[in-house]
């Protein structure tokens, strides 16, 4: 009914493209127009100024040997001032943006090592709008936004770097572990020798303590008991620790029996024996 009328409708985003007798006549905004079809006028097609968007997988290879599919996301619209560059320059679009994509991928990549593909997605991106934009406006296209969505390399390669990962994260793992275990041996190293030490104070200070103590026994039983000399003083604590220590080994030993000499001079022998290895010790010194 509208071609019999002569109207023609258009859509929303959407300019028609009209011919007189097979040339380009004017190109109609979205409305209701006339078109007397009669005088040879006709809708030669329509074309959306709508954003468009078109994925391309791209296989190509890295400068160290590893195959890869690159995804590349294209995101591109008509110019509706251009509309008849687009309609009529271009016979199939989204072929010929696929083909400019995979001529850019694929003399940008094979320039990278694989990890550098991945850490320059945003290069190669801006490396494949620049070259569509620049061929694209000619056709009456405007590229708007231009995406590496994914780089996929094959199964073994990705099992290979997750290996790779893996070995590097247990390295540092093992790094650590012996860097701790390093700590704690030199703690441990460090507290024993400073208990060893704490110990020897102890030791110097328990003999001190018994040295001062046996002079004041001493001075005070010559005081208290006249007529003793420091020697008589001397023998009798000498036979009190020696018994004191016997009594000690008896309690602490697995053997409850302790054989020591007895007799009428033993005690005389017992003493004379302790000064003399105290005498020795002091000579040796």
């Amino acid at each position: 009914m509208g071609n019999l009328l002569c109207c023609v409708q258009v859509d929303q985003s959407t300019v028609a493209v009209t011919e007189r007798f097979g040339k380009y006549e004017d190109l109609l905004q979205p409305g209701c127009h006339f078109l007397p079809w009669f005088l040879g006028m006709r809708v030669a097609g329509r074309l959306t100024l709508r954003l468009q968007q078109l994925d391309v997988k791209c296989e190509t290879k890295t400068k160290d040997n590893v195959f890869v599919n690159v995804v590349a996301s294209i995101q591109y619209r008509a110019l509706g001032e251009k509309a008849n560059d687009a309609f009529y320059k271009l016979s199939d679009t989204r072929n010929q943006i696929q083909a400019y994509v995979f001529d850019v991928i694929r003399a940008t990549v094979p320039r990278l090592n694989l990890d550098d593909a991945f850490e320059q997605k945003n290069d190669i991106a801006r490396a494949v709008e620049e070259e569509l934009e620049k061929a694209m406006s000619s056709y009456g296209f405007q590229i708007v936004q231009t995406l590496i969505v994914d780089i996929e390399p094959d199964v073994q390669v990705k099992r290979a770097m997750n290996e790779i990962n893996a070995a590097q994260r247990l390295r540092m793992a093992a790094n650590e572990k012996a860097e701790a275990e390093k700590i704690l041996q030199i703690k441990r190293a460090e507290g024993l020798a400073e208990s060893k030490y704490l110990a020897g104070l102890g030791v110097a200070r328990q003999r001190q303590a018994i040295i001062d103590g046996l002079r004041e026994s001493v001075v005070g039983f010559s005081v208290n008991v006249p007529g003793t000399t420091a020697k008589d003083v001397m023998d009798m604590v000498l036979i009190t620790q020696y018994f004191d220590t016997m009594k000690e080994i008896g309690a602490a030993s697995k053997s409850s029996s302790v054989f020591i000499p007895h007799g009428p001079g033993a005690v005389q022998d017992i003493a004379t024996q302790i000064r003399r290895g105290l005498l020795q010790a002091s000579t040796s010194q």
